[in-house]
């Protein structure tokens, strides 16, 4: 049994169904794939870690740009926020009543930042 396949329809089945990764990468990759004989399973997941991968990245970068950032910060720059802690500052962060939330994220930090001092 053959099912036959309009070419020209997965374009704009792809951008209705928001997958532009896919959408722009499916022509190579169905060619790669008829050349090397990849079973459909394969293919499909090869273009939907595609699609995935692009998503992250683009919504890492709208992130960052709705974080607006100063010029020169980055993540990496900010990593090491715990250090800039002023010794005097800790326990007064400890008893100011923060929501009981943050205590478990910050003890630990606080203890560490203590014991470096």
């Amino acid at each position: 049994m053959s099912i036959a396949v309009d070419t020209a329809k997965p374009p704009t089945l792809l951008t209705a169904l928001r997958l532009p990764t896919v959408a722009r990468l499916w022509p190579d990759f169905c060619a790669r794939a008829d050349k090397e004989a990849w079973p459909a399973a394969r293919l499909l997941a090869a273009l939907a870690e595609l699609e995935l991968a692009e998503r992250e990245q683009r919504r890492i970068q709208r992130h960052l740009v709705e974080a607006r950032l100063p010029a020169g910060k980055t993540n990496a720059a900010l990593n090491g926020w715990e250090n800039a802690l002023r010794p005097s500052m800790r326990p007064a962060l400890m008893s100011s009543g923060l929501p009981k939330r943050y205590t478990p994220i910050l003890r630990p930090v606080l203890a560490d930042t203590r014991s470096a001092s």
